[in-house]
């Protein structure tokens, strides 16, 4: 093992992490954003907007992450449709995040007292206005530990998308490796990185989750 090519070629392997960390923040706001509509669709009495969330959620869910990425990188531009390897990589990994996030907060919403629906009626509140200001707070609250596994397990899919050209942690460590064919040093280093980064934010999510019950 040479430690002193690795700490020569550890700026790149930061640069890299930086930009999977930018990935999974944009994929995870992106996701939870399109996951609350998606959990009110599935909840909604309307029978044809619940199948169409649910539809949604059962191909995203029911097809491999890899095989969405190839779609929207390499089948699209058959249809004219041609994206650079970021905006395929942020759609695909969204719109994936999306799918498991609509039944993370699904269920979180699920969990709460149907007291608070009835009390906020009492008082007034319209539907929309029970669900933003009185049920999405309390589920977020609870659905904190899921939304972390989520969180940690996109990290590592971002990995991923070293298929479609698209330089983070994973693909710069190859890229080193296969010119170098240092591959023990680079594969271990992306390993070690990616543990680092996975402890950080399940700490940070854990602190999140501590804070939090205080208030329960």
């Amino acid at each position: 093992m040479n430690f002193n090519f690795i700490i020569k070629e550890l700026p790149f392997l930061l640069n890299g992490s930086v930009v999977t960390i930018q990935l999974t923040v944009i994929t995870l706001f992106l996701g939870t954003f399109l996951g609350i509509v998606l959990a009110f669709c599935k909840i909604s009495n309307n029978k044809f907007i619940a199948f169409i969330a649910t539809f949604y959620t059962w191909l995203f869910r029911g097809t491999p992450l890899l095989l969405q990425l190839f779609f929207f990188y390499s089948a699209l531009p058959g249809f004219g449709i041609t994206m650079t390897p970021f905006s395929a990589a942020v759609i695909a990994l969204s719109l994936n995040c999306a799918a498991y996030m609509a039944e993370i907060i699904r269920g979180g919403i699920l969990a709460i007292d149907k007291g608070q629906f009835e009390a906020s009626k009492s008082l007034g509140f319209t539907h929309f206005q029970t669900m933003i200001k009185i049920i999405l707070p309390q589920t977020f609250r609870v659905i904190i530990p899921p939304v972390g596994n989520e969180f940690i397990a996109m990290l590592k899919d971002t990995s991923l998308v070293s298929v479609i050209a698209m330089t983070e942690l994973m693909r710069t460590s190859s890229l080193i490796a296969s010119t170098t064919f240092k591959y023990t040093e680079m594969y271990f280093s992306a390993g070690c990185l990616y543990l680092l980064l996975t402890t950080v934010f399940t700490t940070a999510f854990s602190a999140i989750e501590k804070k939090l019950a205080r208030y329960s």
